[in-house]
């Protein structure tokens, strides 16, 4: 008889633990799989780029990408707090979107074919440009016045072969493994450019500690689309984040962006891009 109670009091309570741990996993989102209402959403970003997505010394974090991003939060239903910053290097992200490590990335992901393969993109949200900086008192106006000057890119880039073997061959390539090295040599004098996309460019020169020093010589080198990633398949999210960029064009808040973060370098921006409308 003592067996028999001993037995049904653990059964009992074997029940009651398993309807607790099903009733306490039931409204939290750990994972940013939930399309909003969770308790969090996991959003990947680029850490090191300003302007863009930029991790701060406060342990905050800026940039357009950022904006953007919170902006599309807010309409699945996110406040900023619930929302947590993954750091997605470009040789990551299509991986981090496989493996489910964030809901979605924005992070200057250009949207190409290859990439169309792996993910779904929503957008674009913003058409960039390979483009030069230079020194305020520089003569470069043309890809082609790069001959015989030294320029800088990273290791790998593909806008500085883009530029070294077509367009002007002469150029004395420096590959430096971040744009950071790339500025500290423009602004030393040790190269006369540095060659990436211009929102990018454009993100460093309007630092504090660089603002008057540089331009961008508004070359247009290349299109650059910016997209959302999303894994692939997940066109619900990605019908719900075009509708949310949508609407952050039509409120003006995606202008305020452009400017607050890019204004000082005097960026000249394309208008916003035709949200939905997915191209190489």
């Amino acid at each position: 008889m003592k067996l028999r109670k001993v037995t049904l009091f653990a059964s009992t309570a074997l029940v009651l633990s398993l309807a607790a741990t099903a009733c306490g996993s039931s409204d939290k989102d750990d994972s940013g799989s939930s399309s909003g209402g969770g308790s969090k959403i996991k959003i990947g970003i680029k850490f090191d780029q300003p302007g863009l997505g930029l991790k701060q010394p406060d342990g905050t974090y800026a940039g357009f990408d950022v904006d953007v991003a919170t902006y599309v939060a807010g309409q699945l239903g996110y406040k900023p707090a619930q929302i947590e910053w993954v750091e997605t290097k470009s040789a990551d992200r299509e991986n981090a979107l496989a493996r489910g490590d964030v809901k979605f990335i924005a992070a200057t992901y250009s949207i190409n074919d290859e990439r169309k393969k792996k993910v779904d993109f929503a957008g674009p949200y913003l058409l960039a440009h390979q483009d030069l900086l230079v020194k305020k008192d520089s003569t470069i106006a043309k890809a082609t016045d790069l001959n015989g000057k030294n320029l800088c890119s990273v290791t790998g880039s593909t806008s500085a072969q883009n530029i070294h073997d077509t367009i002007a061959p002469k150029a004395n390539l420096r590959e430096n493994a971040g744009y950071s090295e790339c500025i500290a040599a423009l602004q030393s004098g040790a190269v006369d450019a540095v060659t990436t996309d211009d929102s990018i460019l454009a993100g460093f020169a309007a630092q504090d500690k660089f603002k008057g020093q540089f331009k961008l010589a508004g070359l247009k080198l290349s299109n650059e689309n910016y997209g959302i990633g999303v894994k692939k398949g997940d066109s619900a999210t990605v019908g719900k984040i075009n509708t949310a960029l949508e609407k952050m064009v039509s409120s003006g808040a995606w202008q305020t962006a452009v400017t607050k973060n890019f204004g000082p370098a005097d960026y000249k921006n394309e208008p916003a891009p035709k949200i939905g409308n997915i191209v190489k």
